[in-house]
This record gives structure tokens, C-alpha cells and sequence, in this order.
């Protein structure tokens, strides 16, 4: 069989996706003369490439803050960088702090003051493994069920480990940022679990790429009044972020990324 056949039809499936099409593993079986199992594993291809959702006879597109973790870390990398040196400018010695799993707090992760006596509170794989690789850093890592969208654990048991902490300063992950109705995340159970790790926050400090501001997702996790400083990228639109002063009155901006 010419290895290059089923690449070819790989690439046709993922180009429906990137434009927004769902597919169906028989409609696809029929158009290209091929057994639903070669079809499934197509699909389990591209899933774990991140770039669709598997669904019962099918999959589904995924948006870009609905991407799995491992398929964002890389993408902005600049950008998300310059956010994180202005936040680790708001770290005290000695501090609790909560690392919230996404793409733009693990940035933090290499910018965290050094021998400060900082513990690093984290549900994600990625952050906690980037930790690790700081000797000067402590490091608590939130076990429980792990979701490969969110990367990292916002179940039951991780929800209960946050319960019984006291945390100085929280770097939330947020999907979207709404003047109306604060910051938001695409899952209920993470949105759940923001709310507990906010619950034992003392200060609050968002991270928001310009997409944030113009991003939907469906559940609230605080108001912007629960933020204390949103670190805003250097060309964000004044006419996105001033209206958001009145609830959050501390926000700052990055300052123009590396190339």
C-alpha cells in the first residue's frame, strides 16, 4: 500500500476541520473508499495532534482556547513571554503561588524570581515539570484526573486539594475576558475549580493574550473586580481594555515582545 495515500486523505480530513466542518467516519469511509477503521484511525491521528475532537461516529473541530495544552504551548511563545516578565514584577519573597494550568502561565515558569523561597502551587503536568527544572523552586503539585484540554486537574479530588490551601498570589487562566461578566473558562468543572483556588487567593493576577478580549466561552469564573492586576499585551486595543478600568482598575502593559 503507498504510505502516502493515507497522509493524502489525512490532509483533506484535517483542512474540513481547520474550516470549521464536523465529519462523520461513514460519510468519510464512503467518500474515500475505505474501511471505517482506517477512517477512526485517522481521526485518532489528528486528535492527538490536537487538531479536532473525537465524538461518537465522528469529530468535531476544536477552536483555538479549546485546543488541547500540548498543541498551544508553542504558539506565541513571544508574546506570552513578554506577559510573564511584567507579572513575576508583582512576586514578594516568600509568596504561596498558584500557577493555573494553560499555555501563557507555563511562560512564567522561566521567569519566576530566583532564590526568593517561592513554592509553586500547580495543577498542570506542563508547569509542574517546568518547575521542577528550577532547584530554587518549591513545588506542590494538585493531583486527581487529568483533562487533556485544560492539561492538567480540575476534578473532585483536585478541587478538594486547593479547598485546604492558603495561596499569596493566584496566576489565573482564563479562555475569555468579558466586560460584563468577568472572566470566563470553557469547561464548568474548571470554572468550578478557578473558583475554589480564588476562594484561598489573597491576590489575583490574570495574564491576557489580545484574543481573550474577543473570545466567547461559556462559564464565569469571577468578575473583573476578584482581579487585582491583568497584565495586557503591549498592543492591546485601548478600546477593549480601557472600558474594563472601572472593575479592574490595575492593568498594565507587557512590554513589546522579542523577536
Amino acid at each position: 500500500m503507498n504510505p502516502e495515500i493515507p497522509l493524502a486523505r489525512r490532509d483533506v480530513i484535517a483542512n474540513r476541520l481547520a474550516q470549521g466542518e464536523p465529519v462523520v467516519a461513514a460519510a468519510l469511509a464512503a467518500e474515500f473508499n475505505v474501511s471505517e477503521d482506517a477512517i477512526r484511525r485517522d481521526l485518532r491521528a489528528l486528535a492527538a495532534e490536537g487538531r479536532c475532537r473525537r465524538v461518537y461516529g465522528g469529530a468535531l473541530p476544536v477552536s483555538g482556547h479549546t485546543q488541547p495544552m500540548f498543541a498551544r504551548i508553542d504558539k506565541d511563545r513571544p508574546r506570552k513571554e513578554a506577559l510573564a516578565r511584567r507579572a513575576v514584577q508583582s512576586i514578594l519573597p516568600g509568596e504561596v503561588l498558584f500557577l493555573d494550568a494553560g499555555s501563557t502561565n507555563l511562560a512564567l515558569t522561566d521567569f519566576l524570581p530566583e532564590d526568593q523561597e517561592l513554592l509553586v502551587v500547580t495543577n498542570s503536568i506542563d508547569i509542574a515539570s517546568a518547575v521542577l527544572r528550577r532547584p530554587d523552586l518549591r513545588l506542590l503539585m494538585l493531583g486527581g484526573s487529568v483533562d487533556p484540554t485544560v492539561g492538567g486537574c480540575v476534578d473532585t479530588a483536585a478541587v478538594q486539594a486547593a479547598a485546604a490551601l492558603r495561596i499569596d498570589r493566584c496566576f489565573l487562566g482564563t479562555a475569555a475576558i468579558d466586560l460584563k461578566f468577568g472572566a470566563t473558562a470553557d469547561l464548568h468543572a474548571d470554572a468550578l475549580f478557578k473558583q475554589v483556588v480564588l476562594s484561598v487567593t489573597e491576590h489575583c493576577v490574570v495574564l491576557a493574550m489580545n484574543h481573550k478580549f474577543t473570545s466567547k466561552s461559556t462559564h464565569r469564573i469571577c468578575s473583573l473586580k476578584a482581579v487585582e492586576l491583568m497584565v495586557v499585551e503591549h498592543d492591546a486595543p485601548a478600546a477593549l481594555v480601557d472600558p474594563l478600568r472601572a472593575d479592574c482598575p490595575a492593568i498594565v502593559r507587557a512590554e513589546r515582545p522579542s523577536d
